[in-house]
């Protein structure tokens, strides 16, 4: 019997899941065995999964699970170097150059297990059967435009946390932004037909903030991209890949612009593609901006858990998009996840 083992995420503010109660049930019925490990910070409370019939195990306890169940969750693992002999299903961050993700799949070699990247798992089509993306660009247009305000008050942007759904947010966002009476920014957004996009924009919209919206047309030249520093914000959308051209160069931080906020939502800072190489790392909820330069400032916001600011709607829309596609993890050797295992084996290492 298929085995799917949901296991508690051990990264810090990260409250989502990929699998609801309700999905859980759907997968009992196809005949799949579901064990969901307790958690102390999922924010879809444990009694759901009891309710539906699950198998509950301690949290964490995912090492010690069967050898042939398919362990899944959505952040990385932590970074122990132990060999992982499992399936695996998560978000690995190992297939664009991301110098982390060669100790990741070094893992998996050791241990003969298989990565099922949640980031690969496409249609014949090659597109994404699900994703995150509209609830990190809203969240990440949020982030931003704080960072924006603490700016406006002679400020770097501090600690952000969990809201208890998108309303909350935009109270929240709204009454900061009114404290300032200052005119709203200009934002430009740049992958704005995609998910990831229309979620930045429309939170932007939502905030009355006047929104460029660019995509492949406006992009196809390869750069240099001008336009982009006669905006207060950049909101940058697009996935590090090869071919992907350079938005924000590092000549900008001297150049004359008023752009002083970016919101790096895609977040590859250690890609070799990386389209905003004005920075190197990846910022926190504890710091969410790093000023890369001065006079005038220019922060970057770039979280890379973003959607967990809004965990239930974010968790919910996920689940939702997933749910086909594990009911057919009783055959991993075709449809999307045969093409997502020969995606694996191309990256893994020789």
């Amino acid at each position: 019997m298929t085995h799917l083992w949901v296991r508690a995420e051990q990264r810090p503010n990260e409250e989502r899941a990929g699998l609801t109660p309700e999905g859980a049930k759907a997968l009992l019925d196809a005949g799949i065995k579901v064990t969901v490990e307790e958690s102390s910070v999922r924010a879809i409370p444990l009694q759901g999964y009891i309710d539906a019939g699950c198998e509950i195990a301690p949290e964490n306890s995912w090492p010690q699970a069967p050898a042939d169940a398919i362990i899944f969750g959505l952040k990385e693992l932590p970074e122990d170097g132990t060999p992982l002999p499992h399936h695996h299903i998560m978000f690995g961050h190992a297939f664009k150059g991301q110098h982390s993700g060669k100790a990741l799949l070094e893992r998996f070699k050791a241990g003969g297990g298989t990565l099922y990247d949640l980031e690969y798992l496409v249609d014949e089509a090659g597109r994404r059967v699900a994703a995150f993306g509209y609830w990190a660009g809203y969240a990440g247009a949020a982030v931003t435009l704080k960072s924006w305000a603490a700016q406006q008050r002679g400020e770097l942007c501090g600690p952000v946390g969990v809201y208890g759904g998108k309303d909350a947010l935009l109270t929240d966002l709204g009454a900061e932004l009114d404290d300032l009476n200052a005119d709203r920014p200009s934002a430009i957004v740049i992958g704005a037909l995609g998910r990831v996009g229309t979620g930045a924009a429309d939170l932007c919209e939502a905030m009355g903030v006047q929104v460029t919206k660019w995509d492949m047309a406006e992009t196809a030249s390869g750069g240099p991209f001008p336009e982009i520093l006669t905006h207060d914000l950049f909101l940058n959308c697009i996935f590090a890949r090869p071919g992907t051209p350079v938005f924000v160069p590092r000549e900008a931080l001297s150049a004359d612009r008023k752009l002083t906020a970016i919101g790096d939502v895609a977040c590859d800072p250690d890609s070799d593609y990386n389209p905003v190489p004005v920075y190197t790392q990846s910022t926190t909820w504890e710091a969410p901006a790093l000023r890369v330069a001065e006079n005038p400032a220019l922060d970057v916001m770039a979280i890379d858990n973003l959607p967990s600011m809004l965990p239930v709607e974010s968790s919910e829309d996920y689940a939702a998009q997933l749910l086909p596609s594990l009911q057919t993890l009783t055959d991993l050797t075709s449809g999307v996840w045969g093409r997502a295992e020969a995606t694996f084996n191309e990256h893994l290492p020789g």
